[in-house]
């Protein structure tokens, strides 16, 4: 954990999806925007195999998935779909490794998590692989192992950096309050116990440094920073009173705070001390030393900028940027 702990972090990045097909002008937007703390993007408007769960059922080993009508569902062998799935990853890594010759320093790699994988993944019947918990344990193993080779290849491709796993897990509250519904859609899924959501989290992060990621409302906090999680991703908007005494408790317990404080579509940006007003009135409200802001917080927006217009994801990660330069230059 002391490693996890002393990881060096950028003062602001990307949450993962850019809008478009080119890797190549992905690769450069994204580098270009954070010298510091680039991340691997994703670009789910090129089709299924290019969103977040088909790239990730691209990474499982000795696990197949193909798309329905529905969505995508486990299969028996490696179809189309899983080739194209991993042939744009390539082509995405082949971008980003020609934009970040020399880089040394912190570098962002996203796949979704095991919880948002089962709740999306069809079992061959139709039904979510949530309800089966044998399937869960294979698709925790699979993409626990899956994981470990595509980091081994990010880092022979980019030998300087120093990698940080985002897995997201926007259907995480969902799951663990059985919100998840059947296919049939009259029903929901039973919750699934809090211990083995957090050991299977525990178990795909294993040694990495992770972040973990949730742009929906009430991230589980303490559960994410009991599983090994370095950091956690959320959308600041969402939080609640009630959130707040587990971000003091995380930020304590050397937890980086990745603040999607930026709006991730098209919208009239405020100035970037306005963008941190939010973080600096909770610190205070917290009663944390503002001197460790810039410390604990990583600037980002609010979730993926698939949905918006490549000139605001470029106006909006430069909006990043200068927001957590003022947060570090004026932190009260």
């Amino acid at each position: 954990m002391s490693e996890k702990r002393e990881f060096s972090w950028g003062p602001a990045t990307g949450v993962g999806s850019m809008p478009g097909g080119d890797a190549r002008e992905a690769a450069k937007t994204v580098t270009g925007s954070f010298e510091d703390f680039p991340h691997l993007f994703e670009l789910p408007a090129r089709g299924p195999g290019a969103d977040m769960i088909g790239r990730t059922l691209g990474l499982l080993v000795e696990m197949y998935a193909h798309v329905e009508p529905s969505g995508w569902r486990i299969s028996d062998r490696p179809g189309r779909d899983t080739r194209r799935a991993v042939s744009w990853l390539g082509e995405d890594l082949d971008a980003l490794e020609e934009f970040t010759q020399g880089h040394q320093g912190p570098l962002k790699v996203q796949a979704v998590g095991p919880w948002t994988l089962a709740a999306a993944l069809e079992l061959r019947n139709g039904e979510s692989a949530l309800a089966d918990p044998g399937a869960c344990r294979d698709l925790v193993g699979s993409l626990a192992e899956g994981l470990r080779t595509h980091l081994a290849q990010v880092r022979r491709r980019v030998p300087g950096a120093r990698l940080a796993l985002q897995l997201d897990e926007p259907s995480l509250t969902a799951v663990l309050r059985g919100q998840v519904r059947t296919a049939s859609g009259y029903r929901t899924h039973r919750a699934v116990d809090r211990q083995v959501v957090e050991g299977a989290l525990r178990d795909v992060i294993g040694d990495e440094v992770a972040v973990v990621h949730s742009c929906a409302p009430d991230v589980p906090f303490a559960l994410l920073r009991r599983a090994g999680a370095a950091g956690i991703s959320f959308d600041f908007g969402l939080l609640t009173e009630r959130d707040e005494e587990a971000i003091g408790e995380s930020v304590e317990g050397g937890v980086r705070l990745f603040a999607g404080v930026v709006p991730s579509t098209d919208t009239a940006l405020s100035d970037p001390a306005g963008s941190v007003m939010g973080v600096r009135t909770l610190w205070r409200r917290l009663g944390l030393n503002p001197g460790t802001l810039s410390e604990s917080v990583v600037i980002t927006p609010t979730c993926g900028l698939a949905g918006a217009s490549p000139a605001y994801a470029r106006a909006a990660l430069a909006h990043c940027v200068r927001a957590a330069r003022s947060l570090a230059e004026h932190p009260e």
